[in-house]
Protein backbone atom coordinates (compact mmCIF):
# COMPACT_ATOMS: atom_id res chain seq x y z
CA UNK A 1 0.00 0.00 0.00
CA UNK A 2 0.97 3.63 -0.93
CA UNK A 3 1.66 5.58 1.99
CA UNK A 4 -0.94 8.17 -0.16
CA UNK A 5 -3.16 4.96 -0.04
CA UNK A 6 -2.62 4.60 3.53
CA UNK A 7 -3.15 8.69 4.63
CA UNK A 8 -6.61 8.30 3.07
CA UNK A 9 -7.28 5.02 4.92
CA UNK A 10 -6.46 6.46 8.07
CA UNK A 11 -8.43 9.61 7.63
CA UNK A 12 -12.07 7.50 6.16
CA UNK A 13 -11.55 5.07 9.13
CA UNK A 14 -11.27 7.86 11.50
CA UNK A 15 -14.44 10.06 10.31
CA UNK A 16 -16.68 6.56 10.26
CA UNK A 17 -14.60 5.65 13.37
CA UNK A 18 -14.03 2.27 12.25
CA UNK A 19 -10.50 0.06 13.90
CA UNK A 20 -7.34 0.53 12.86
CA UNK A 21 -7.17 -0.57 9.00
CA UNK A 22 -5.03 -3.57 8.02
CA UNK A 23 -3.73 -4.81 11.68
CA UNK A 24 -1.74 -1.42 11.88
CA UNK A 25 0.06 -1.03 15.09
CA UNK A 26 -1.25 1.34 17.71
CA UNK A 27 2.18 3.20 17.51
CA UNK A 28 1.67 4.50 14.06
CA UNK A 29 -1.23 6.35 15.01
CA UNK A 30 1.08 7.73 17.90
CA UNK A 31 3.61 9.05 15.69
CA UNK A 32 3.78 12.88 14.64
CA UNK A 33 1.76 13.34 12.01
CA UNK A 34 3.87 14.93 9.82
CA UNK A 35 5.79 11.74 9.42
CA UNK A 36 2.28 10.06 8.96
CA UNK A 37 1.64 11.97 6.00
CA UNK A 38 4.79 12.36 4.11
CA UNK A 39 8.46 14.19 4.04
CA UNK A 40 6.79 17.11 2.51
CA UNK A 41 4.72 18.33 5.85
CA UNK A 42 8.13 17.65 8.15
CA UNK A 43 7.97 21.71 8.02
CA UNK A 44 5.41 21.79 9.98
CA UNK A 45 6.38 19.11 12.98
CA UNK A 46 7.29 21.63 15.89
CA UNK A 47 10.53 20.75 18.04
CA UNK A 48 9.27 20.21 21.28
CA UNK A 49 9.31 23.22 23.43
CA UNK A 50 9.86 25.43 20.37
CA UNK A 51 6.43 28.18 19.38
CA UNK A 52 5.11 27.30 16.44
CA UNK A 53 5.07 29.66 13.93
CA UNK A 54 3.36 28.94 11.44
CA UNK A 55 0.06 31.14 10.22
CA UNK A 56 -3.51 31.35 11.68
CA UNK A 57 -6.02 30.87 9.13
CA UNK A 58 -9.09 32.86 9.32
CA UNK A 59 -11.21 31.86 5.81
CA UNK A 60 -14.44 34.05 6.25
CA UNK A 61 -16.83 33.79 3.14
CA UNK A 62 -20.33 36.09 2.88
CA UNK A 63 -23.15 33.83 1.15
CA UNK A 64 -24.65 35.56 -2.18
CA UNK A 65 -22.37 38.70 -1.65
CA UNK A 66 -22.67 40.46 -4.90
CA UNK A 67 -19.48 42.30 -6.40
CA UNK A 68 -20.27 45.48 -5.66
CA UNK A 69 -21.95 45.04 -2.48
CA UNK A 70 -19.28 46.58 -0.16
CA UNK A 71 -17.85 50.24 0.29
CA UNK A 72 -14.58 49.32 -1.07
CA UNK A 73 -15.86 47.60 -3.74
CA UNK A 74 -17.31 51.35 -4.95
CA UNK A 75 -21.10 50.99 -3.21
CA UNK A 76 -20.82 54.51 -1.10
CA UNK A 77 -24.14 54.27 0.22
CA UNK A 78 -23.56 51.21 1.87
CA UNK A 79 -21.26 51.26 5.39
CA UNK A 80 -19.10 48.56 5.82
CA UNK A 81 -16.08 49.96 7.26
CA UNK A 82 -14.54 47.01 8.83
CA UNK A 83 -14.21 45.07 5.39
CA UNK A 84 -13.09 48.56 4.21
CA UNK A 85 -10.58 48.33 6.92
CA UNK A 86 -9.09 44.70 6.19
CA UNK A 87 -9.04 45.99 2.17
CA UNK A 88 -6.79 49.15 3.67
CA UNK A 89 -5.03 46.77 5.89
CA UNK A 90 -4.39 44.26 2.86
CA UNK A 91 -5.05 42.82 -1.16
CA UNK A 92 -8.47 44.23 -2.49
CA UNK A 93 -8.93 41.84 -5.48
CA UNK A 94 -10.71 43.58 -8.51
CA UNK A 95 -10.96 40.14 -10.59
CA UNK A 96 -11.97 37.05 -8.25
CA UNK A 97 -14.51 34.61 -9.05
CA UNK A 98 -16.67 32.11 -7.08
CA UNK A 99 -15.50 28.79 -8.55
CA UNK A 100 -19.79 28.33 -9.52
CA UNK A 101 -22.75 30.62 -9.68
CA UNK A 102 -24.31 28.63 -7.04
CA UNK A 103 -22.99 28.01 -3.11
CA UNK A 104 -22.33 24.16 -3.15
CA UNK A 105 -20.39 23.60 -5.58
CA UNK A 106 -18.10 26.52 -4.01
CA UNK A 107 -17.76 25.40 -0.82
CA UNK A 108 -17.21 22.01 -2.11
CA UNK A 109 -14.23 23.36 -4.19
CA UNK A 110 -12.78 25.48 -0.97
CA UNK A 111 -12.76 22.40 0.63
CA UNK A 112 -11.09 20.21 -1.28
CA UNK A 113 -9.44 22.14 -3.68
CA UNK A 114 -10.75 20.83 -6.87
CA UNK A 115 -13.03 22.31 -9.44
CA UNK A 116 -16.96 21.42 -9.28
CA UNK A 117 -16.67 19.78 -12.94
CA UNK A 118 -13.91 17.28 -11.46
CA UNK A 119 -15.93 16.75 -8.05
CA UNK A 120 -19.33 16.40 -10.04
CA UNK A 121 -20.63 18.82 -7.20
CA UNK A 122 -22.10 21.16 -9.77
CA UNK A 123 -25.25 22.13 -8.11
CA UNK A 124 -26.96 23.83 -5.30
CA UNK A 125 -28.36 20.89 -2.90
CA UNK A 126 -30.53 19.49 -2.98
CA UNK A 127 -31.42 21.26 -6.58
CA UNK A 128 -33.72 19.54 -8.84
CA UNK A 129 -34.39 16.09 -8.84
CA UNK A 130 -32.60 13.63 -11.19
CA UNK A 131 -33.83 13.87 -14.55
CA UNK A 132 -34.83 17.06 -14.47
CA UNK A 133 -36.67 18.58 -17.63
CA UNK A 134 -36.94 22.21 -17.67
CA UNK A 135 -40.29 23.08 -18.96
CA UNK A 136 -40.19 24.04 -22.98
CA UNK A 137 -35.99 22.76 -23.69
CA UNK A 138 -35.45 19.46 -25.13
CA UNK A 139 -32.19 19.02 -22.06
CA UNK A 140 -32.60 16.61 -19.37
CA UNK A 141 -30.59 18.28 -15.93
CA UNK A 142 -27.41 16.33 -15.65
CA UNK A 143 -26.94 14.03 -12.23
CA UNK A 144 -24.72 15.52 -9.91
CA UNK A 145 -23.11 14.68 -6.12
CA UNK A 146 -25.49 16.29 -3.52
CA UNK A 147 -22.80 16.29 -0.69
CA UNK A 148 -19.49 16.09 -0.29
CA UNK A 149 -18.08 12.40 0.17
CA UNK A 150 -16.77 11.25 3.22
CA UNK A 151 -13.83 10.00 1.21
CA UNK A 152 -12.46 13.35 -0.34
CA UNK A 153 -10.07 14.86 2.26
CA UNK A 154 -10.67 18.30 2.94
CA UNK A 155 -8.66 21.33 4.00
CA UNK A 156 -9.29 20.86 7.50
CA UNK A 157 -8.27 17.20 7.96
CA UNK A 158 -4.95 18.01 6.30
CA UNK A 159 -4.46 20.70 8.84
CA UNK A 160 -6.01 19.44 11.42
CA UNK A 161 -3.51 16.46 10.84
CA UNK A 162 -0.67 18.48 11.41
CA UNK A 163 -1.50 20.06 14.53
CA UNK A 164 -4.04 22.59 13.55
CA UNK A 165 -7.33 23.31 15.74
CA UNK A 166 -9.97 23.53 13.61
CA UNK A 167 -13.13 25.39 14.23
CA UNK A 168 -16.32 25.53 11.62
CA UNK A 169 -19.18 28.28 12.08
CA UNK A 170 -22.16 29.01 10.16
CA UNK A 171 -23.21 27.89 6.51
CA UNK A 172 -22.14 24.27 5.45
CA UNK A 173 -24.35 23.26 2.72
CA UNK A 174 -22.28 20.00 1.92
CA UNK A 175 -24.16 17.26 3.98
CA UNK A 176 -27.74 17.02 2.24
CA UNK A 177 -28.79 13.43 2.50
CA UNK A 178 -31.68 12.22 -0.33
CA UNK A 179 -34.37 10.95 2.10
CA UNK A 180 -35.03 7.42 1.34
CA UNK A 181 -38.54 5.66 1.19
CA UNK A 182 -37.70 2.14 2.05
CA UNK A 183 -35.61 3.26 5.42
CA UNK A 184 -34.19 5.45 7.57
CA UNK A 185 -32.12 8.87 6.19
CA UNK A 186 -28.52 8.00 6.08
CA UNK A 187 -26.99 10.82 8.30
CA UNK A 188 -26.05 14.24 7.54
CA UNK A 189 -22.22 14.20 6.57
CA UNK A 190 -21.53 17.75 8.43
CA UNK A 191 -18.53 20.00 9.09
CA UNK A 192 -17.35 17.94 12.13
CA UNK A 193 -17.16 14.66 9.85
CA UNK A 194 -15.39 16.34 7.98
CA UNK A 195 -11.76 17.67 9.65
CA UNK A 196 -12.85 20.26 11.76
CA UNK A 197 -13.14 19.92 16.11
CA UNK A 198 -16.18 21.99 16.44
CA UNK A 199 -19.32 22.42 13.67
CA UNK A 200 -21.59 25.40 15.16
CA UNK A 201 -24.47 26.19 12.70
CA UNK A 202 -23.04 24.09 9.82
CA UNK A 203 -25.53 21.45 8.65
CA UNK A 204 -27.40 20.99 5.35
CA UNK A 205 -29.77 24.11 4.98
CA UNK A 206 -28.94 26.28 2.40
CA UNK A 207 -30.19 29.42 4.58
CA UNK A 208 -31.62 29.76 8.41
CA UNK A 209 -35.10 29.22 8.79
CA UNK A 210 -34.70 32.92 10.75
CA UNK A 211 -32.03 35.10 11.50
CA UNK A 212 -33.58 35.96 15.04
CA UNK A 213 -33.91 33.54 17.77
CA UNK A 214 -35.67 30.83 17.55
CA UNK A 215 -33.12 30.39 14.40
CA UNK A 216 -34.21 26.57 14.46
CA UNK A 217 -31.04 25.42 12.68
CA UNK A 218 -30.15 22.16 15.02
CA UNK A 219 -26.75 22.56 16.09
CA UNK A 220 -26.97 26.36 17.53
CA UNK A 221 -28.52 26.40 21.02
CA UNK A 222 -30.70 29.26 22.29
CA UNK A 223 -28.60 32.28 23.13
CA UNK A 224 -31.16 35.54 23.43
CA UNK A 225 -28.65 37.61 24.54
CA UNK A 226 -27.00 37.36 20.70
CA UNK A 227 -30.48 37.44 19.05
CA UNK A 228 -29.17 38.51 15.54
CA UNK A 229 -27.60 35.61 13.50
CA UNK A 230 -24.61 37.01 12.76
CA UNK A 231 -23.86 38.49 16.24
CA UNK A 232 -24.12 35.35 17.62
CA UNK A 233 -22.15 33.49 14.85
CA UNK A 234 -19.09 35.93 15.62
CA UNK A 235 -19.03 34.92 19.21
CA UNK A 236 -19.15 31.35 18.43
CA UNK A 237 -15.75 32.41 16.54
CA UNK A 238 -14.06 34.58 19.24
CA UNK A 239 -15.12 31.97 21.83
CA UNK A 240 -12.84 29.18 19.45
CA UNK A 241 -9.87 31.37 19.02
CA UNK A 242 -9.81 32.37 22.61
CA UNK A 243 -9.61 28.69 23.39
CA UNK A 244 -6.94 27.84 20.64
CA UNK A 245 -4.68 30.67 21.11
CA UNK A 246 -1.35 29.42 22.22
CA UNK A 247 -1.44 26.87 19.09
CA UNK A 248 -2.24 27.02 15.39
CA UNK A 249 -5.59 27.33 14.37
CA UNK A 250 -8.49 27.45 11.44
CA UNK A 251 -11.15 29.19 11.49
CA UNK A 252 -13.74 28.68 8.94
CA UNK A 253 -16.63 30.83 9.27
CA UNK A 254 -19.43 30.83 6.35
CA UNK A 255 -22.05 33.27 7.00
CA UNK A 256 -25.54 32.69 6.73
CA UNK A 257 -25.79 36.35 5.82
CA UNK A 258 -26.59 37.24 3.02
CA UNK A 259 -29.21 34.52 2.12
CA UNK A 260 -32.40 34.97 2.57
CA UNK A 261 -34.83 34.98 3.86
CA UNK A 262 -33.52 39.10 4.22
CA UNK A 263 -34.06 39.98 7.73
CA UNK A 264 -31.62 42.44 9.89
CA UNK A 265 -32.02 44.98 13.11
CA UNK A 266 -34.68 47.73 12.84
CA UNK A 267 -32.47 49.91 13.50
CA UNK A 268 -30.24 48.99 10.80
CA UNK A 269 -33.31 49.03 8.37
CA UNK A 270 -34.86 52.14 9.33
CA UNK A 271 -31.00 53.89 8.27
CA UNK A 272 -30.73 52.31 4.62
CA UNK A 273 -34.63 52.92 4.17
CA UNK A 274 -34.16 56.48 4.77
CA UNK A 275 -30.87 56.30 1.59
CA UNK A 276 -33.50 53.96 -0.46
CA UNK A 277 -32.49 54.89 -4.16
CA UNK A 278 -29.43 53.46 -6.43
CA UNK A 279 -27.02 51.38 -4.79
CA UNK A 280 -29.78 50.89 -1.77
CA UNK A 281 -32.69 49.52 -3.66
CA UNK A 282 -33.62 47.33 -1.12
CA UNK A 283 -32.96 48.84 2.42
CA UNK A 284 -33.07 45.10 4.30
CA UNK A 285 -30.47 43.56 1.71
CA UNK A 286 -28.14 46.70 2.79
CA UNK A 287 -29.00 46.44 6.24
CA UNK A 288 -27.94 42.54 5.99
CA UNK A 289 -24.64 43.72 4.71
CA UNK A 290 -24.21 46.49 7.59
CA UNK A 291 -24.80 43.54 10.25
CA UNK A 292 -22.40 41.53 8.26
CA UNK A 293 -19.49 43.41 8.67
CA UNK A 294 -20.29 44.48 12.08
CA UNK A 295 -20.04 41.18 13.12
CA UNK A 296 -16.77 40.53 11.29
CA UNK A 297 -15.69 43.92 13.00
CA UNK A 298 -16.23 41.97 16.76
CA UNK A 299 -14.21 38.63 15.22
CA UNK A 300 -11.17 41.33 13.63
CA UNK A 301 -10.83 43.45 17.14
CA UNK A 302 -10.91 40.19 19.40
CA UNK A 303 -8.01 39.29 16.68
CA UNK A 304 -6.32 42.45 17.70
CA UNK A 305 -7.38 41.96 21.36
CA UNK A 306 -5.68 38.31 21.46
CA UNK A 307 -2.40 39.94 19.91
CA UNK A 308 -2.93 37.13 17.06
CA UNK A 309 -3.19 39.57 13.96
CA UNK A 310 -0.05 39.57 13.13
CA UNK A 311 0.55 36.06 12.44
CA UNK A 312 -2.97 35.40 11.35
CA UNK A 313 -4.02 34.57 6.92
CA UNK A 314 -7.15 36.38 6.72
CA UNK A 315 -8.85 35.74 3.73
CA UNK A 316 -12.53 37.07 3.09
CA UNK A 317 -15.04 36.55 -0.04
CA UNK A 318 -18.36 34.80 -1.07
CA UNK A 319 -19.72 32.12 -2.54
CA UNK A 320 -21.30 33.44 -5.65
CA UNK A 321 -23.23 36.81 -6.97
CA UNK A 322 -26.33 37.93 -5.42
CA UNK A 323 -29.76 36.75 -5.03
CA UNK A 324 -31.52 39.75 -5.77
CA UNK A 325 -29.39 42.78 -6.07
CA UNK A 326 -28.39 45.39 -8.52
CA UNK A 327 -25.18 44.28 -10.08
CA UNK A 328 -24.85 47.12 -12.67
CA UNK A 329 -22.29 46.95 -14.21
CA UNK A 330 -22.46 43.70 -14.52
CA UNK A 331 -24.85 41.18 -16.14
CA UNK A 332 -26.71 38.23 -14.55
CA UNK A 333 -26.51 37.06 -10.79
CA UNK A 334 -26.81 33.91 -8.48
CA UNK A 335 -27.18 30.99 -11.11
CA UNK A 336 -25.59 32.97 -14.18
CA UNK A 337 -22.07 32.36 -15.45
CA UNK A 338 -22.20 35.70 -16.39
CA UNK A 339 -20.15 38.38 -14.24
CA UNK A 340 -22.85 39.13 -11.77
CA UNK A 341 -23.09 35.42 -11.18
CA UNK A 342 -19.50 34.36 -10.53
CA UNK A 343 -17.75 37.63 -9.81
CA UNK A 344 -17.33 38.29 -6.23
CA UNK A 345 -15.60 40.31 -3.71
CA UNK A 346 -12.33 38.86 -2.07
CA UNK A 347 -9.96 40.61 0.23
CA UNK A 348 -6.83 39.23 1.87
CA UNK A 349 -4.59 40.45 5.34
CA UNK A 350 -1.28 38.69 6.30
CA UNK A 351 0.79 41.06 8.24
CA UNK A 352 4.53 41.54 7.17
CA UNK A 353 3.07 39.36 4.00
CA UNK A 354 1.17 41.57 1.83
CA UNK A 355 1.53 45.32 1.25
CA UNK A 356 -1.43 47.20 2.70
CA UNK A 357 -3.47 48.94 0.18
CA UNK A 358 -2.73 46.77 -2.67
CA UNK A 359 -5.36 45.81 -5.51
CA UNK A 360 -5.17 42.89 -7.75
CA UNK A 361 -6.01 43.10 -11.55
CA UNK A 362 -5.19 39.60 -11.39
CA UNK A 363 -8.47 37.19 -11.83
CA UNK A 364 -8.77 34.62 -9.52
CA UNK A 365 -10.91 31.75 -8.66
CA UNK A 366 -12.13 29.79 -4.94
CA UNK A 367 -9.96 26.76 -5.45
CA UNK A 368 -6.81 29.32 -5.06
CA UNK A 369 -7.72 30.11 -1.80
CA UNK A 370 -7.38 26.50 -1.15
CA UNK A 371 -4.19 26.09 -2.85
CA UNK A 372 -3.01 29.40 -0.88
CA UNK A 373 -3.98 28.18 2.70
CA UNK A 374 -1.80 25.11 2.07
CA UNK A 375 1.07 26.75 0.70
CA UNK A 376 1.40 29.33 3.78
CA UNK A 377 1.62 25.95 6.11
CA UNK A 378 3.76 24.14 4.50
CA UNK A 379 1.52 21.39 3.13
CA UNK A 380 1.25 19.63 -0.31
CA UNK A 381 -2.49 18.94 -1.63
CA UNK A 382 -2.96 15.72 -0.83
CA UNK A 383 -2.57 12.62 -3.16
CA UNK A 384 -5.99 11.67 -3.71
CA UNK A 385 -6.79 15.73 -4.63
CA UNK A 386 -5.95 17.11 -8.24
CA UNK A 387 -5.50 20.74 -7.62
CA UNK A 388 -7.15 22.60 -9.97
CA UNK A 389 -6.63 26.20 -7.68
CA UNK A 390 -3.16 28.01 -7.88
CA UNK A 391 -0.86 29.36 -5.13
CA UNK A 392 -1.83 32.79 -4.08
CA UNK A 393 1.34 33.05 -2.26
CA UNK A 394 3.74 34.81 -5.00
CA UNK A 395 1.27 37.41 -5.79
CA UNK A 396 0.16 38.46 -2.44
CA UNK A 397 3.70 38.83 -1.35
CA UNK A 398 4.96 40.19 -4.56
CA UNK A 399 7.51 37.96 -5.15
CA UNK A 400 6.11 36.78 -8.72
CA UNK A 401 3.07 36.99 -10.57
CA UNK A 402 0.63 34.10 -11.28
CA UNK A 403 1.52 32.62 -14.58
CA UNK A 404 -1.98 31.14 -15.93
CA UNK A 405 -3.42 30.77 -18.67
CA UNK A 406 -7.24 30.87 -17.97
CA UNK A 407 -9.64 29.72 -15.27
CA UNK A 408 -12.60 27.86 -15.96
CA UNK A 409 -16.73 27.51 -15.15
CA UNK A 410 -19.46 24.56 -15.29
CA UNK A 411 -22.42 24.84 -14.49
CA UNK A 412 -24.98 22.45 -16.65
CA UNK A 413 -27.62 22.59 -14.50
CA UNK A 414 -30.85 24.91 -13.37
CA UNK A 415 -31.03 26.72 -10.72
CA UNK A 416 -34.27 27.50 -8.81
CA UNK A 417 -36.17 30.49 -9.50
CA UNK A 418 -33.51 31.48 -12.10
CA UNK A 419 -33.73 31.52 -16.36
CA UNK A 420 -30.32 30.42 -16.41
CA UNK A 421 -29.23 28.52 -18.99
CA UNK A 422 -26.71 25.47 -18.40
CA UNK A 423 -23.23 26.00 -19.39
CA UNK A 424 -19.62 26.55 -19.14
CA UNK A 425 -17.53 29.04 -19.12
CA UNK A 426 -13.54 30.12 -19.79
CA UNK A 427 -11.89 33.65 -18.63
CA UNK A 428 -8.75 34.04 -21.11
CA UNK A 429 -6.93 37.09 -20.32
CA UNK A 430 -9.49 39.95 -21.54
CA UNK A 431 -12.03 37.27 -23.00
CA UNK A 432 -14.26 35.65 -21.47
CA UNK A 433 -16.49 32.78 -23.45
CA UNK A 434 -19.74 30.94 -22.61
CA UNK A 435 -20.59 27.65 -24.19
CA UNK A 436 -24.64 26.95 -23.71
CA UNK A 437 -25.94 23.69 -24.04
CA UNK A 438 -29.83 24.18 -24.68
CA UNK A 439 -28.37 25.05 -28.32
CA UNK A 440 -24.88 24.50 -28.54
CA UNK A 441 -24.31 28.81 -28.75
CA UNK A 442 -21.64 30.33 -27.84
CA UNK A 443 -21.04 33.77 -26.66
CA UNK A 444 -17.69 35.78 -26.32
CA UNK A 445 -16.93 39.11 -24.58
CA UNK A 446 -14.08 41.33 -23.95
CA UNK A 447 -14.35 41.69 -20.78
CA UNK A 448 -11.94 44.99 -20.53
CA UNK A 449 -13.97 46.82 -22.85
CA UNK A 450 -16.96 45.18 -21.92
CA UNK A 451 -17.63 44.83 -18.63
CA UNK A 452 -21.49 43.94 -19.06
CA UNK A 453 -20.93 41.38 -21.61
CA UNK A 454 -23.50 43.34 -23.78
CA UNK A 455 -21.54 42.89 -27.15
CA UNK A 456 -21.00 39.36 -28.51
CA UNK A 457 -18.22 38.88 -30.43
CA UNK A 458 -18.73 35.13 -31.47
CA UNK A 459 -19.17 36.18 -34.90
CA UNK A 460 -16.77 39.30 -35.87
CA UNK A 461 -13.96 37.29 -34.00
CA UNK A 462 -14.39 33.69 -34.95
CA UNK A 463 -10.53 32.43 -34.66
CA UNK A 464 -10.58 33.70 -30.67
CA UNK A 465 -14.10 32.29 -30.45
CA UNK A 466 -12.70 28.99 -31.76
CA UNK A 467 -9.86 29.48 -29.93
CA UNK A 468 -10.99 29.34 -26.54
CA UNK A 469 -13.83 26.51 -27.24
CA UNK A 470 -11.08 24.32 -28.00
CA UNK A 471 -9.92 25.72 -24.91
CA UNK A 472 -12.65 25.03 -22.98
CA UNK A 473 -13.85 21.34 -24.18
CA UNK A 474 -10.21 20.25 -23.72
CA UNK A 475 -10.75 21.25 -20.47
CA UNK A 476 -14.52 19.78 -19.52
CA UNK A 477 -12.46 16.29 -21.25
CA UNK A 478 -9.55 16.57 -18.34
CA UNK A 479 -12.28 17.22 -15.35
CA UNK A 480 -14.70 14.62 -16.94
CA UNK A 481 -17.10 17.19 -16.88
CA UNK A 482 -20.96 16.02 -17.31
CA UNK A 483 -22.99 17.52 -19.86
CA UNK A 484 -27.31 17.51 -19.95
CA UNK A 485 -28.34 14.50 -21.78
CA UNK A 486 -30.90 15.34 -24.57
CA UNK A 487 -34.50 14.51 -23.58
CA UNK A 488 -35.42 12.69 -26.68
Amino acid sequence: MSLGMLTRQIIHCSKNQISFPYGLPLALFLLPSCWIFGSANLSACQTDGLPDSRPNIVLIMADDLGWKDLHCYGNENLETPNLDQLAKEGMLFTNAYAASPVCTPTRAAMMTGESPARLNITNHAPGHPPGYQKPGTEIKTVPWQRNLPLDRVTIAEQLKANGYATGFVGKWHLSHQNKKSDGPTEPELRAEHQGFDINIGGCSFGGPPSYFEPYRIPNISSNEQLNYLPDRCSQECINFIEANQDKPFFLCWWNYSVHYPFEAPQSLIQKYEKRKGPGIENPTYAAMIEGMDRAIGKLLTNLDRLNLTENTLIIFTSDNGPFAANVKPLRGEKGYLYEGGIRVPAIVKWSGKVKPKTVSQTPVISMDFHATILDAVGIDADPSNHPDGTSLTGLLTGTSSLNRDAIYFHYPNYAFHKKNRPGSAIRCGDFKLIKHYDDNSVELYNLKEDLSESNDLAESMPDKMIELKNKLETWMADTDAKVPANAN
